[in-house]
């Protein structure tokens, strides 16, 4: 049976299909009754479920064309961020921003709203400019944010409702360096006076907590090589490479100690070569407005004992406002409270609700690809833009060929 990356969802598919070249694929859609997408398998919801065809992308050549003149690459949907960005960084090109782990193909990340870190870096999504996907009859349909204006917002993240993303354009900045260094000990106290000046002393910022204490047990700053030393008063550096997770060994997480190096090899922090996070565990994410964020941390501070004893990290990120209709991060400023649980998803399941039921009054958005149980009525009064995307995938895939049971609750239920 195929299961997701983290195990804990086995998918219901009547087959999988592995094309290797876009003909292929196209003929496995236009032959199918159901059919979805499936990149890396990082999700820890059903969002990529099917009980028709799972089309998994992996064999697609994975072609990256990069356009100098216009700043941007034509990339193959499975490929991975990690061989993207080595790509790019050869040819002295780079992406504004990176997740966490470098292990995730870009159309997967893309279609959830997946993002990383830094008051003015948007979500992976953000840099997306154009698309190519097979709808149900097997067509090629591409999209640009030029010819598109009035859909192509609401047909980048899309929980892959309206085809399956063969390549995507994404613009491009110049390569550049990044040195990363760790700080220990910030009280939450700290953390709550001082937000905008934490979030804002780098060009990316991550604080993470066990939750076992009012207090943020490691800070990462990334900050750009020729910036001016990050000013922190608040916790101290770090006497000893770290890893986010408590008692997983640092040689899985990417360079620290204010080394420079290229983009790719700080912004992330997990290394390819290397299992991500934990390995052994669920996650979870909810995305409040920034201007909620420290009533939120205040939340989650008062339910410290039903949180820390399945909870092995949470981080709290910042992700500028973007116009994406179904990114968690449209029309508002943004601070991700991302969870990595312990491998239960019993005892996870149970400590969803009152969390989710704590967190309701700021506005949570769940992240579509992590495990939530958010009332999909709820979520859907939470984004202005759902309505418009219902139609968009009314119009586009018309006879449900890619839904599935999360899109029927998300949309409908």
């Amino acid at each position: 049976m195929r299961t997701n990356w983290a195990g804990n969802l086995t998918f219901s598919a009547a087959e999988v299909r592995r094309p290797a070249t876009v003909a292929e694929l196209r003929s496995a859609v236009a032959g199918s009754r159901r059919a979805k997408a499936l990149g890396s398998g990082h999700s820890f919801s059903d969002i990529a479920d099917t009980d028709g065809t799972l089309i998994d992308t992996s064999a697609l050549p994975p072609e990256i064309d990069i356009d100098t003149a216009a700043r941007t690459v034509r990339v193959a949907a499975g490929v991975r961020y990690a061989d993207l960005a080595a790509h790019l960084h050869a040819h002295g090109w780079a992406l504004p921003n990176m997740a966490s782990l470098p292990h995730i193909s870009v159309a997967g990340s893309v279609a959830t709203g997946t993002h990383g870190s830094g008051d003015g870096n948007g979500s992976l999504a953000t840099a997306v400019s154009g698309l190519d996907l097979v709808t149900s009859d097997g067509a090629i349909h591409t999209m640009s944010r030029a010819a598109d204006p009035d859909t192509f917002d609401g047909a980048v993240v899309a929980l892959g409702a309206l085809g399956v993303v063969t390549h995507l354009t994404l613009d491009l900045r110049p390569d550049f360096a990044v040195r990363q260094q760790v700080r220990t000990g910030l009280a939450l106290a700290d953390a709550v006076e001082h937000f905008d000046a934490i979030t804002s002393a780098a060009y990316s910022v991550s604080l993470f907590t066990d939750w076992r204490g009012p207090r943020f047990t490691q800070v990462w700053l990334k900050q750009l090589a020729d910036a001016p030393a990050a000013d922190f008063p608040w916790a101290e550096p770090a006497e000893a490479k770290l890893h986010p997770v408590p008692g997983v060994d640092p040689v899985h997480c990417t360079e620290q100690f204010d080394v420079p190096g290229p983009w790719h090899e700080r912004l992330p922090h997990f290394r390819p070569g290397f299992t991500p996070s934990n390995g052994e565990e669920i996650q979870s994410e909810y995305l409040v407005p920034r201007s909620r964020a420290t009533a939120a941390l205040g939340a989650l501070d008062a339910m410290r004992d039903t949180l820390a004893p399945v909870l092995q990290i949470c981080e709290i990120r910042t992700i500028a406002a973007d116009r994406l209709w179904l990114s968690p991060a449209y029309g508002r400023d943004t601070v991700g409270l991302h969870f990595t649980w312990v491998k239960d998803a019993a005892a996870v399941l149970a400590v969803l609700g009152p969390l989710e039921a704590a967190l309701a009054p700021y506005g949570a958005r769940p992240h579509w690809g992590k495990l939530f149980t958010t009332d999909p009525a709820e979520i859907r009064a939470r984004y202005p833009r759902m309505d418009d995307f219902a139609a968009l995938v009314a119009a586009t895939d018309p006879a449900g060929t890619f839904s599935n049971g999360f899109l029927d609750r998300m949309l409908r239920g």
